[in-house]
C-alpha cells in the first residue's frame, strides 16, 4: 500500500486516477498535480473512497516538483503530463528520492522527434539511488510490449516478425478531433514513417505505405505504416526480430483535414509573430480543437489494438495474434472517458499497482517488456482490458 502522485489532468489522467481509486487496497492516498489546478479538482471531486488531494505545479520546474514531493511524500510519481516534461520530472524524482512511471517517451519541445536514448541515459542514476523508473506504460507503448514479452515467454522460442496494429473504429461525431492531445498527436502522425528490417532502420514518406487489414469484430480498415516509440525498445530487447513495424488506421476525412492543416501551416511547431505576440501554430490549433477528454459522451464503436507475431516454436513456424477490443461506450460508462484515454489510463494504473506490490519494483530504468508480463496480463483481464489470442491464423502482413 502506498501514496501515488499523478502529474497531469487530461483524459488519460482522469481514467488512471479513477482506476487507482478503484484499487484502494493498494493505493492509500492520491495527489493530482497540474498547471491548472481546477482541472485536477474536477477529477478529484468524483472520488470519495480514498484520500485524494490536488495541487498546482509546473512540470517544467524540477525545484517546484521537489517541494511538492516533499510535502506529499509519494512512493511513486505517475507522469501523465506532456512528453516534453519527462526529463524534468525524472530529475525531480531523483532529487527527492522517489520512483517514476510514464506512458510516453521524451521528445524535445522544438523538434518533432522522440526516442528513448534520453531516458535510458538515466539508468545508472536510478540504479544507484535504488529507485525504479518504468517507461511507456500505456497501451502502445505499454500493453503492446507486455503482449510481446508474454508471447516470447510462453509461445515462441524465437520471435522473428512483429507488427503492432492499432485500429480506432469509433465515431466521435465531430468534423475533426484527435483522440489524445492534438499537439502530440499531429506531431507524431506527420513524421516520416520508420520500421526495422534485417538489422537496419528504413524510412518512408509520412503515411505513404498502407493496406487494408482485418480487425476482430470490426472488419477491414485501411492501416498506415508509421513510426512508434515502442519499436525502438522492442528491437533492442528482442534481438531475434528480423522485422518490426507499427500500423494505425485513419479515415479519409481525418487525412483530408490533416493535409489541410499541414498545407496552411497550422502544424508548424516553430513560433510565429502575430499582433506582436509569439504563438506556435500547432499550440493555437490545440486550443480551438475539441478537447479529447470531452469526446466520450457521444463516442460510439470500439478500438482494436494488438500484436501480430510470427516466429519459431520447437523448430516450427508459428503465428500468434494477441489483441484487445475496447468499447467507447463501456469506457465512458465506467470512467466518463472514451476508449483511447481508457486504454492508456488503465495500463498506467496497473503498472503503478505492480510497483506498489513490489512485483515491478526494480532499481534502474526499464521498458515494460523487460519486466515480468504475467502479473500484468492477469491484471488486464481484471481491470477492464481483457485480451484474446489467436494462433496460426493469417496475419495479413
Amino acid at each position: 500500500m502506498g501514496k501515488v502522485l499523478v502529474i497531469g489532468a487530461g483524459g488519460v489522467s482522469n481514467v488512471a486516477v479513477r482506476k487507482i481509486a478503484m484499487n484502494a487496497d493498494v493505493f492509500t492516498d492520491i495527489l493530482v498535480a497540474t498547471r491548472t489546478q481546477s482541472k485536477a479538482d474536477k477529477i478529484a471531486a468524483e472520488i470519495t473512497n480514498v484520500n485524494v488531494r490536488t495541487a498546482q505545479a509546473d512540470a517544467d520546474k524540477p525545484d517546484e516538483l521537489v517541494a511538492l514531493f516533499g510535502d506529499f511524500k509519494p512512493d511513486l510519481v505517475v507522469n501523465l503530463a506532456l512528453p516534453y516534461q519527462d526529463l524534468s520530472i525524472m530529475d525531480a524524482c531523483l532529487a527527492y528520492g522517489t520512483s517514476y512511471l510514464d506512458t510516453a517517451n521524451y521528445e524535445p519541445l522544438n523538434e518533432a522527434k522522440y526516442q528513448y536514448s534520453w531516458q535510458w541515459a538515466y539508468k545508472e542514476r536510478f540504479e544507484k539511488a535504488g529507485l525504479t523508473a518504468i517507461l511507456g506504460c500505456g497501451f502502445d507503448p505499454g500493453v503492446t510490449g507486455v503482449y510481446t514479452a508474454y508471447a516470447a515467454k510462453h509461445h515462441f522460442d524465437e520471435i522473428q516478425y512483429l507488427d503492432i496494429v492499432d485500429c480506432n473504429a469509433g465515431d466521435h461525431h465531430k468534423a475533426f478531433a484527435t483522440n489524445f492531445n492534438p499537439e502530440i498527436n499531429i506531431r507524431e502522425i506527420t513524421q516520416r514513417g520508420k520500421y526495422y528490417e534485417n538489422g537496419e532502420w528504413k524510412e518512408t514518406e509520412p503515411l505513404s505505405v498502407h493496406q487494408a487489414l482485418n480487425y476482430p469484430e470490426v472488419g477491414p480498415r485501411e492501416s498506415y505504416l508509421m513510426y512508434h516509440e515502442e519499436l525502438e525498445s522492442l528491437v533492442k530487447n528482442f534481438p531475434s526480430l528480423r522485422r518490426a513495424r507499427f500500423w494505425m488506421t485513419f479515415g479519409q476525412e481525418y487525412l483530408t483535414h490533416l493535409r489541410v492543416i499541414q498545407n496552411i501551416g497550422m502544424s508548424r511547431i516553430d513560433p510565429i509573430l502575430y499582433n506582436g505576440v509569439e504563438i506556435v501554430p500547432i499550440q493555437f490549433l490545440k486550443a480551438v480543437l475539441p478537447n479529447p477528454g470531452d469526446l466520450g459522451e457521444n463516442y460510439t464503436g470500439q478500438t482494436s489494438i494488438g500484436c501480430r507475431i510470427r516466429g519459431l516454436k520447437d523448430g516450427k513456424d508459428r503465428t500468434c495474434y494477441i489483441y484487445n477490443n475496447c468499447s467507447h461506450e463501456a469506457a465512458y460508462r465506467e470512467t466518463g472517458a472514451q476508449a483511447v484515454s481508457y486504454t492508456t489510463g488503465v495500463p498506467a494504473m496497473i503498472g503503478a499497482k505492480l510497483f506498489m506490490q513490489g512485483i515491478w519494483r526494480k532499481p534502474g530504468v526499464w521498458n515494460v517488456e523487460e519486466l515480468d508480463p504475467d502479473p500484468f496480463m492477469k491484471e488486464l483481464n481484471e481491470q477492464g482490458l481483457p485480451w484474446r489470442e489467436l494462433f496460426n491464423v493469417d496475419l495479413e502482413l
